[in-house]
């Protein structure tokens, strides 16, 4: 990402992150290189430390699944989280001499990958992942109302816990926009639905916005 590398665009604290995680949990999980290089789109959850630090995402992959072998062979893997996102239009500036961009939050965790095929495991994992999926929905489902079903299914699962060695992240916002600009921008992004984006644009902006 080349705007990692520019600290406008940096992440504010850990707390970024972990939102981003939160609210976009479907991500990437690649180990590349090699002749068995792997790419597998999975749901990530973080695991945090008794002093709330990040130190390790959490998920399941199909045991069927090639990266697994991947995995046991060479735990080291990266995994790539997409944010919001959207083209940002100079149409909606006065300005439009300004060239047009796209606005974004996105980062790379760097892991040392363990996988387990322990019941134990697969079952704190998927049973995690539910709750938090769950949370503050009407009528919430539970793992437990799969009943027999569940040791059927999750005979099928390697849960996999990767250690984060360190983290890349880019939160391109609108920090580098003057505040009217910045304003018509969201004007424009709010009127084509992009509200997630808009939201952490806001947050960034503080009282600028």
């Amino acid at each position: 990402m080349g705007h990692a590398r520019d600290s406008r665009y940096a992440a504010r604290s850990q707390d970024d992150l972990l939102r981003l995680l939160a609210t976009q949990p479907f991500a990437w999980l690649v180990s590349a290189g090699g002749e068995d290089a792997a790419f597998t789109p999975l749901p990530l959850r973080a695991e945090c430390d008794a002093q709330g630090r990040l130190v390790a995402l959490r998920g399941h992959v199909a045991r069927r699944n090639p990266h697994v072998a991947r995995l046991r062979r060479d735990g080291r893997a990266q995994a790539l989280v997409m944010g919001p996102h959207a083209y940002v239009s100079p149409s909606w500036l006065d300005d439009r001499t300004q060239a047009p961009s796209w606005n974004y939050a996105a980062a790379v965790f760097e892991l040392d990958v363990v996988v387990s095929e322990e019941e134990a495991d697969i079952r704190a994992e998927l049973d995690a992942l539910v709750t938090q999926m769950e949370a503050g929905r009407p009528r919430a489902w539970s793992l437990q109302e799969m009943g027999e079903r569940y040791a059927r299914l999750a005979t099928g699962v390697t849960a996999l816990r990767g250690d984060v060695r360190a983290v890349r992240a880019t939160f391109k916002l609108g920090q580098d926009e003057a505040r009217h600009d910045f304003a018509q921008l969201l004007l424009g992004l709010q009127a084509g639905g992009e509200d997630e984006l808009v939201a952490w644009m806001r947050d960034f902006a503080g009282d600028a916005a």
